[in-house]
C-alpha cells in the first residue's frame, strides 16, 4: 500500500472500480434535490426510546453526552495521527504476519474485495485491548509517547459505555437490563481497538476506502476526523453520515442482529475517500469471545417469530463470514 499511495497523481487500477458502477461511490451515492434522510443522533443523558428505534430502523446512530471525555477522545486521535506519521520502516515493526499467527498490528487492506480483485484504499492498525487475558502488548506501538496509556483510557470508556448501550438496547427488546451483556459473555467481552488510515486519493469517484460490509462484531463505537467518508445504505443508495463535533458513531452489528432475532439490523456500511485530505476512523469492535455461543435469545423466539439464525460459537462464524460460507 506505501507504493500505490506514494503519489496522488497516479491512481492504480487495481483500486478503480470502473467496470461496476453499482460499486462506484460517485455514481451510487444520494444526491437527491430533497434533504437525505438523516442518521438519529441521540443524546444518551435522556431516556427513551429512541436508541432502540435507530437500531431497529437503521442499525447506526450517533450518540451526544455519553460521557467519554473530550480529552481522552483528542488524545486517542492524536497518538493514532503520530503513528501512521511514522516512517515506513518503524510502521513494518507492528506489521501483521497471519501466515505466523500474528492477527493483530499493522497493515494493509490490500484484500481482493471482488471478482475482479479491486483493492480497497487503506492503510490500518489493530489489536485487542480488553479484557488483560486477551490483550498482546507486543504489538502495541512504542511510540508515538503515550500510545499505550491513551488506548488504556480510552478502553476504560469504552467499556463503560458498552455496558451502558447493551443495557439500553436490552430494554428495548423487553429483556432485562443485564441480558445482553450476558449474553455475549459479561466481563469476558473483548475490545478490539483500530485505527483507519485513508489518504488522499486522486479519483475517490472510483475508490473505496473500506467495501460495502456488516460488522462481525456486537457492536462498533467510532470516533471520525473531520474529514466525512462514512456511508450507510437505505432504500438502495447509500447515504453520508453527517460529522457531528464530539459524537461517537454506533454501529449495530451481526451479533446484535442474531440475539435480536431480526429485531436490530446490523448496518450495511462502506468508507469512500477524499481528493484533497486525508480521512481517519478510530472504530473499537466488541467482541464475543471466540468459543462463546451466540444465538437467538429464546424470550425473542415464539410461534409467530420462530428462531431466523443459527446459534454457534463465535469462532464459527466469524471463518464462515470471512469465508463467505452459507451462515
Amino acid at each position: 500500500m506505501a507504493g500505490a499511495m506514494r503519489s496522488v497523481h497516479a491512481h492504480p487500477p487495481e483500486f478503480a472500480r470502473s467496470g461496476h458502477e453499482h460499486e462506484q461511490p460517485g455514481a451510487t451515492t444520494f444526491r437527491g434535490a430533497a434533504a437525505p434522510p438523516e442518521i438519529p443522533v441521540i443524546d444518551m443523558s435522556h431516556a427513551g426510546c429512541a436508541m432502540a428505534d435507530a437500531a431497529r430502523e437503521w442499525g447506526i446512530f450517533q450518540v451526544v453526552n455519553h460521557g467519554v471525555p473530550a480529552e481522552a477522545v483528542s488524545e486517542l486521535q492524536r497518538v493514532g495521527r503520530e503513528f501512521f506519521a511514522l516512517p515506513q520502516a518503524e510502521k513494518q515493526r507492528y506489521a501483521m504476519d497471519p501466515s505466523s499467527g500474528k492477527t493483530e498490528g499493522y497493515g494493509s487492506t490490500l484484500q481482493r474485495d471482488g471478482p475482479d480483485g479491486k483493492k480497497t484504499w487503506a492503510d490500518f492498525l489493530f489489536h485487542n485491548v480488553a479484557p488483560p487475558s486477551a490483550v498482546s502488548q507486543s504489538v502495541w506501538p512504542e511510540n508515538p509517547k503515550g500510545y499505550r496509556a491513551a488506548n488504556e483510557a480510552y478502553c476504560g470508556h469504552m467499556r463503560r459505555l458498552t455496558r451502558t448501550l447493551f443495557e439500553r438496547l436490552s430494554a428495548g427488546l423487553g429483556l432485562e437490563e443485564g441480558a445482553m451483556a450476558e449474553a455475549f459473555g459479561g466481563d469476558e467481552v473483548i475490545f478490539l481497538q483500530k485505527i483507519n488510515f485513508y489518504p488522499p486519493c486522486p479519483q475517490p469517484e472510483l475508490a473505496l476506502g473500506v467495501a460495502p460490509h456488516t460488522d462481525l462484531s456486537t457492536l462498533t463505537i467510532l470516533v471520525p476526523n473531520e474529514v466525512p467518508g462514512l456511508q450507510v445504505f437505505r432504500d438502495g443508495l447509500w447515504h453520508d453520515v453527517e460529522y457531528v463535533p464530539g459524537a461517537l458513531i454506533v454501529h449495530i452489528g451481526d451479533q446484535i442482529e442474531i440475539l435480536s432475532n431480526g429485531r436490530y439490523k446490523a448496518v450495511l456500511h462502506r468508507t469512500t475517500v477524499s481528493k484533497e485530505k486525508t480521512r481517519m476512523s478510530w472504530p473499537v469492535f466488541v467482541e464475543p469471545p471466540t468459543e462463546h455461543v451466540v444465538g437467538p435469545h429464546p424470550r425473542l423466539v415464539t410461534r409467530e417469530c420462530p428462531d431466523k439464525y443459527k446459534a454457534k460459537k463465535f469462532k464459527d462464524y466469524k471463518y464462515g463470514k470471512i469465508n463467505k460460507l452459507p451462515q
